[in-house]
């Protein structure tokens, strides 16, 4: 509505052909569909628990900030991983954001995350184990287990939360494929 007039406007699309290189599928199409989803650039995580067998870490893109009051957070684990169950009943768990030069840990901890034998890490303020180098930390108390079709959506309490100092260039994920962000001048 116009507010000096009063008159309604429509939102129709202007009267001439777009020009349109989309390819339409079915959302049943699993491989189109993750290639599509894979458009989405993402910073990359791990995410640790504590487990009577011991520590365990999971490769994970899907982080995302939920609330700042109370600080919540989220991440979604796949049903097929073996190391699901762990963190959907764990109590806490500790997510890292990776810098731009530990693609290592992430390819790791993507294969396996049983093996912690290669990286600096130590007990964190809720048990859970803390890689050291990472550009940001979140320690949680999970709040929440929601399932959602072929994952489980995992979401987290910050209970402590720590930053690193200075520069440093996150690891990136974007159709497949590791990097980093490149920023662009805004338009003056």
């Amino acid at each position: 509505m116009n507010a000096r007039s009063g008159q309604l406007h429509s939102a129709m699309a202007p009267e001439r052909q777009m020009e349109n290189h989309m390819t339409s599928f079915a959302p049943g199409d699993g491989a189109a569909l993750r290639s599509a989803f894979g458009r989405f650039g993402t910073g990359v995580t791990v995410v640790t628990t504590q487990t009577d067998g011991g520590p365990i870490g999971m490769t994970a893109n899907s982080f995302s900030s939920v609330s700042l009051e109370p600080a919540l957070v989220l991440w979604s684990a796949a049903l097929r991983s073996k190391r699901h169950d762990a963190f959907t009943k764990t109590r806490h768990f500790c997510i890292h954001v990776l810098a731009a030069d530990q693609q290592d840990v992430a390819y790791h901890f993507a294969s396996q995350g049983h093996d912690f034998t290669r990286f600096d890490w130590a007990d964190g303020p809720n048990g859970a184990p803390e890689i050291s180098g990472v550009l940001a930390q979140f320690h949680c108390d999970t709040f929440a287990v929601h399932p959602a079709g072929d994952h489980s959506l995992i979401i987290g309490q910050i209970t402590h939360a720590s930053e690193r100092s200075g520069a440093g260039d996150g690891l990136m994920f974007d159709r497949g494929r590791f990097g980093t962000f490149t920023a662009i001048d805004a338009p003056a």
